[in-house]
């Protein structure tokens, strides 16, 4: 199979990025009216744990957008001084700076043919944005969606705003998950783009996963509404280990390391996240195992807790608790669906007993990652390409087979 020319990016993708950038300043005005909104209804604890949700979202996603921007090649950095580019991280503006920054180029690329080199740079932006999206998407919003229908169910009643935002919510951080994995994928090479079919599935199952999580969570919360600040230390604290002794290598030193493993113990928290490189069928069994106790345990928890029968406080929630378990398993068919027939080790791996050979003449079977070069105009014609680690760890731990025989590469170090 030949491999086609990598897409174009054009006016329909330009609008994507700027709705993007659009939804993270309206985010921001949601939040601060969903928490003036608990303010009025006499529920200050709930606006303040909305305030502290964006607060700790904002912040973990501004420190991680600073401290790539430090650790990138010189020639890739952004040209404003380091004390201004400091300085728009501290305003919580880094974020928006970068959509800024990938908009004027993919505008550019809109009115002009783009060289293949062009493309790529325009993936290494898109990607640290949808990245950084979804870690302030699991550090606030999934949260503030728990804490939402925590609300809704306490009251026994849902104003048509809040199913709104409900539906909403879940939309977003399924669809986080989907927008990361298809700018990860675009770090392949174009024959392993994310098609139509793979990408529904891909958002079924992790949406199917999410719903029955976050119900058990509203349920025990709704029970014991001080349980959570016990249940979530001791889970996050499990997930930090686990992936700590999975021997992540994200970040360019230590210190920055422990926080990135913390923000993904907080997507643990939710759904699947795969940070280290090698088979994923053990890990993920252990995993989805826990999870699946763990809400259970959470669900037992408020059928049996104190007060009157649950049937009589929410009859409705019977019926959501019988679908929960037929969800979270239809969540995990789909997603053996998407890793057996779907993923792009299966069109990867050699078919016959190491005879075959790819289309790109490689007798392993491996997936090829596309270089990250400096924008043309920076760089000269005889200057090699450059690689960004964090791409090419990130690529290494989803799609196994990408194994390269090359030494393990800083941000800015030439390919060889």
């Amino acid at each position: 199979m030949a491999v086609r020319d990598p897409a174009r990016f054009g006016p329909w993708q330009w609008l994507l990025a700027a709705g993007g950038a659009a939804a993270a300043v309206w985010d921001v005005g949601a939040d601060v009216w969903v928490a003036v909104g608990y303010a009025h209804a006499g529920r200050p604890g709930c606006a303040a744990l909305g305030l502290g949700l964006w607060a700790a979202g904002c912040a973990a996603r501004q420190a991680c957008s600073w401290l790539w921007f430090r650790s990138d090649p010189p020639a890739l950095r952004p040209e404003l001084p380091r004390r201004l580019l400091a300085a728009l991280h501290l305003l919580q503006l880094g974020f928006l700076y970068r959509c800024i920054r990938a908009l004027r180029l993919g505008w550019r690329l809109c009115r002009a043919e783009a060289t293949e080199e062009e493309r790529n740079y325009m993936a290494f932006l898109t990607h640290d944005i949808s990245m950084l999206r979804l870690f302030e998407t699991f550090l606030e919003n999934a949260p503030q969606l728990a804490l939402l229908l925590y609300t809704v169910l306490r009251s026994n009643k849902a104003e048509p705003s809040q199913g709104m935002g409900i539906c909403t919510a879940f939309l977003c951080v399924t669809w986080s998950l989907l927008d990361y994995h298809q700018s990860l994928r675009s770090f392949l090479q174009d024959k392993y783009e994310m098609g139509w079919g793979s990408s529904v599935i891909y958002f079924l199952w992790n949406l199917f996963l999410l719903c029955p999580r976050v119900l058990a969570l509203a349920l025990f919360a709704l029970q014991w509404p001080y349980g959570v600040a016990v249940h979530f230390p001791l889970v996050w604290l499990a997930m930090f280990l686990w992936v700590r002794l999975q021997g992540t290598d994200f970040m360019e030193s230590p210190g920055p390391e422990q926080l990135y493993r913390a923000i993904v113990a907080v997507i643990l928290y939710f759904s699947w996240f795969n940070v280290a490189p090698g088979r994923t069928l053990h890990r993920s069994i252990i995993y989805h195992s826990f999870i699946l106790v763990d809400s259970t345990l959470l669900t037992l928890a408020w059928l049996w807790g104190p007060g009157s029968p649950p049937e009589e406080q929410h009859p409705f929630l019977i019926p959501a608790l019988c679908a929960a378990l037929p969800c979270y398993l239809l969540g995990l068919l789909l997603r053996i669906t998407y890793y057996r027939w779907l993923h792009p080790n299966v069109r990867a791996r050699p078919r016959s007993g190491g005879d075959e050979v790819d289309a790109d003449g490689r007798a392993d079977g491996a997936v090829e990652f596309r270089s990250i070069s400096e924008p043309c105009e920076l760089r000269g014609v005889s200057e090699p390409d450059l690689v960004n680690s964090r791409l090419r760890c990130l690529a290494r731990s989803h799609f196994p087979l990408s194994v390269l025989a090359e030494p393990h590469l800083l941000n800015g170090a030439a390919a060889v």
